[in-house]
């Protein structure tokens, strides 16, 4: 190639090189201004859009400048030819595609998907949301990599073979946490309990400290944090003690001796609980206490008072507010509280 030729050629493609940049820059100031905008608008579906499109459009222009600036003005080397291989231009818009598919769907989910996260208690979804989040860009961009590679005819069966093994592995390996994942997420939609809540699984027993993606905390009445899996959860009975109401209704054992006067007893023990209703903060008086004689012991007649307590977390409140004041008007009315005692008969 002429000399003089060749000098017009680099001077063309220069120009072309410098009016894609020019380009790219124009590009962005439109963005810019798309953008703000956008940003007026009551949606952020538009916001979300120009985000994807933008950058990798600005990239695309200066590359396909560069690209017509190399092959249409013959100023590649014999031994550089190579760069102007089709397959790269594929390979290129794949990577712009997937540039955009990805930012775009990473948008998405990161926006909208934490927006409706907020709206529900605990945060199991939003660590579902930052899993979707990595989970969209792995995806794209080895499927894009996959496509580059059967461009350029490399079989990809391989990877595809050894993906599949490897997912099956880590599904395998991750099983528990899986299943943990899930039961936190059934937790929450079927919400059986929530934080502040006293539950009693299995043979633990305390207050609801936080629901996680994983496990479930529980505070015990010995200030003893237990973190009991999810799945556990979700496979065992629950019992709730804070719905559908805080009240609880408690059976309170009373015996007296062999000869005390049934009737006197039970009149007794109503006026106990009618105090401990009046002069205390810790029972209900709807729905009313109920006194019951229900057996004869073996050294004691057997009754139970059952009264409501106001809230779960008062049992021990509760029994010393009757036992005191049962044990103050048995001493004063003169009625045994029997012990445990044997009759042994001696034959001769």
């Amino acid at each position: 190639m002429d000399l003089g030729i060749l000098e017009i050629n680099y001077l063309y493609a220069a120009a072309t090189i410098i009016f894609g940049v020019l380009l790219a820059l124009i590009a962005r100031t439109v963005v810019r201004w798309l953008e703000t905008k956008a940003g007026e608008t009551d949606t952020q579906l538009d916001d979300i859009i120009i985000a994807a499109i933008g950058t990798p459009a600005q990239v695309a222009i200066v590359a396909v400048s560069l690209y017509i600036a190399l092959k249409y003005f013959g100023v590649v080397p014999e031994n550089l030819q190579w760069i102007l291989d089709p397959r790269y231009v594929t390979s290129f818009y794949i990577i712009i595609g997937a540039w955009i598919i990805s930012s775009f769907l990473h948008d998405i989910v990161a926006i909208y998907g934490h927006k409706l996260a907020d709206k529900s208690e605990g945060d199991w979804d939003d660590r579902l949301i930052e899993l979707l989040e990595l989970v969209i860009k792995y995806v794209i961009w080895f499927a894009a990599l996959m496509l580059i590679l059967s461009v350029f005819e490399v079989d990809i069966t391989p990877f595809l073979a050894g993906a599949g093994i490897a997912g099956l592995a880590v599904a395998l390996a991750a099983q528990d946490i899986i299943s943990n994942f899930f039961g936190g997420a059934l937790i929450t939609v079927d919400k059986p309990f929530k934080v502040g809540d006293r539950i009693k699984v299995d043979d633990f027993y305390g207050d609801v400290t936080h629901i996680g993606p994983r496990s479930t905390r529980l505070k015990t009445l010995e200030y003893q944090i237990v973190t009991i899996p999810n799945n556990k959860i979700t496979t065992n009975i629950i019992v709730n003690y804070s719905m559908p109401d805080p009240k609880i209704k408690m059976t309170i054992p009373v015996s007296v001796a062999y000869g005390s006067d049934i009737d006197k007893v039970t009149k007794i023990l109503y006026e106990v609980v009618d105090d401990a209703v009046k002069n205390t903060e810790y029972f209900l008086a709807d729905p009313e206490p109920r006194v019951f004689f229900i057996e004869f012991g073996a050294s004691e007649l057997k009754f139970i008072i059952r009264v409501w307590s106001k809230a779960y977390n008062t049992p021990d409140e509760v029994k010393d507010a009757i036992n005191r004041r049962v044990n103050a008007r048995f001493a004063e009315e003169g009625i045994e509280i029997p012990f445990q005692q044997i009759d042994i008969h001696m034959r001769t």
